[in-house]
């Protein structure tokens, strides 16, 4: 499984790790991704989503069906 958040979509970045000597070397920076289960309320049942940080922050503010219709997902598959 690739490590994409399955709300929000965030997924690794490439960037350069820079040393003192200011060489240069890629590396990745992957998204802090966490396992959640979640109550959907109208599913009347719990959902296991893998979710980035910033997705648990948002879901304290939106409600998960809110979330999952913007971003266009079907919470039935979970």
């Amino acid at each position: 499984m690739s490590r994409v958040c399955q709300l929000t979509g965030k997924k690794a970045n490439n960037a350069y790790a820079v040393s003192h000597s200011h060489r240069r070397t890629k590396k990745v920076q992957e998204v802090n991704l966490q396992w959640k289960r979640l109550w959907w309320a109208e599913g009347k049942r719990f959902v296991k989503l893998r979710l980035s940080t910033k997705a648990i922050k948002t879901l304290e503010i939106k409600s998960l069906s809110a979330f999952a219709k913007e971003a266009g997902i079907n919470l039935n598959k979970f």
